[in-house]
């Protein structure tokens, strides 16, 4: 027998209105994300000198400091290949869709993965029609492939890590567990932006563009969960 989660049951018993002006806050959070978005799709895809210009003078500083400092590099390479890289967060979203399942919230982990493989698939869809190159380097201290706009490390950090709160929040769950959780998917969004940027494979607004749709990503999943899953699962 399934026990019903605590949000569910405080959302059932509380009035529409209050949950009506949550998706309302969360949909223009993501409007606003997407017109930020949009603005920076535009800017790279245009090729805005001023833009282009910023990034690479931050791209050179940062190889610079790069090439000097081998230990670092490593580092960074173990970080980003391995601790944030994009396979390791979607076996973390899988695996939480597991458990879900497992625990028979069946809307939930559905949801969790199809929003999942929808930011995967966005992502692809947006470095494919940019086409954007990334850094070249005489002493590259490390390679990438694909285009590099927006940065799939970057993005997939974020919707992944964004999603995993939103559920845990789904589920119920204390501050005692929420704070350092939230402090560890900062940690991991904020950190595999900069390793992308470190190593000399995306440039900064590569990265940032990862951020913003990403997190708009997140924030439309949540929005729309809210309003055509939230009543399948409490049914």
């Amino acid at each position: 027998m399934r026990s019903p989660r605590t949000p569910s049951a405080a959302s059932a018993a509380s009035p529409a209105g209050p949950a009506r002006h949550r998706r309302f806050r969360t949909g223009w959070a993501a409007a606003v994300l997407g017109v930020l978005s949009a603005v920076l799709l535009a800017l790279v895809a245009a090729g805005w000198s001023p833009l282009l210009d910023a990034d690479r003078s931050m791209a050179r500083r940062l190889h610079a400091w790069a090439v000097t400092q081998p230990d670092a590099v490593h580092v960074n390479r173990i970080l980003s290949d391995w601790v944030w890289d994009p396979w390791t967060m979607r076996a973390l979203a899988a695996a939480v869709c597991v458990a879900l399942w497992w625990r028979r919230e069946r809307v939930l982990a559905v949801w969790l993965a199809g929003a999942t493989l929808v930011g995967t698939l966005l992502q692809q869809v947006l470095k494919a029609a940019v086409g954007r190159e990334r850094p070249s380097w005489p002493d590259p201290v490390d390679s990438a492939n694909l285009a590099a706009f927006p940065s799939g490390h970057a993005m997939t950090a974020t919707v992944v890590c964004g999603l995993l709160l939103w559920v845990a929040v789904e589920l119920g769950a204390s501050r005692r567990w929420l704070r350092p959780a939230v402090a560890v998917a900062v940690v991991s969004v904020v950190g595999v932006g900069l390793t992308r940027l470190y190593l000399g494979v995306h440039w900064p607004s590569d990265v940032l563009g990862g951020w913003l749709m990403g997190a708009c990503w997140v924030l439309c999943a949540i929005t729309l969960y809210e309003r055509y899953g939230a009543g399948r699962e409490r049914s």
